[in-house]
């Protein structure tokens, strides 16, 4: 039976969806909550799965990347005026509106490859990024 531990970072960020059709088509913000969980077969030699801290120093990046920033579609029309007035804290979202799935989907994509190249033993489960304090979304391969 395989092993399983979770690490949890907390960002602020923001997003518009222009494809909605109700209020989150306005730019708005979100206090997210992004899980990852990775999974082993067996123990390392310190009988864990992966030091915390490891997994930590892996995503943190990556989770940076996303906290205080403001994820937009590409295809909106004020992205490049966006884009100039705030630099590389538009986190752009190439045709895709910045929704808590997609996000979810990038980071497992990004976060796989790092893990890969770290700890070849151990797989990525799985992200979960919440929204609000209660909805979130998952992506898994």
């Amino acid at each position: 039976m395989p092993f399983r531990i979770a690490k949890s970072f907390l960002v602020e960020s923001g997003h518009l969806l222009t494809k909605h059709p109700g209020a989150c088509r306005f730019p708005h913000g979100h206090s997210r909550t992004i899980e990852i969980i990775v999974a082993s077969d067996t123990l390392d030699a310190r009988d864990m799965v992966l030091d915390f801290k490891t997994l930590k120093h892996a995503a943190a990046e990556l989770v940076d990347r996303f906290d205080h920033t403001f994820a937009l579609n590409t295809a909106d029309p004020r992205f490049p005026d966006f884009r100039s007035a705030y630099g590389d804290r538009i986190i752009p979202f190439e045709n895709a509106d910045p929704t808590t799935e997609v996000l979810a989907r990038e980071l497992f994509q990004t976060l796989r490859q790092r893990l890969a190249a770290l700890a070849p033993h151990v797989r990525l489960e799985r992200i979960r990024v919440t929204e609000t304090a209660s909805s979130w979304a998952e992506y898994w391969e």
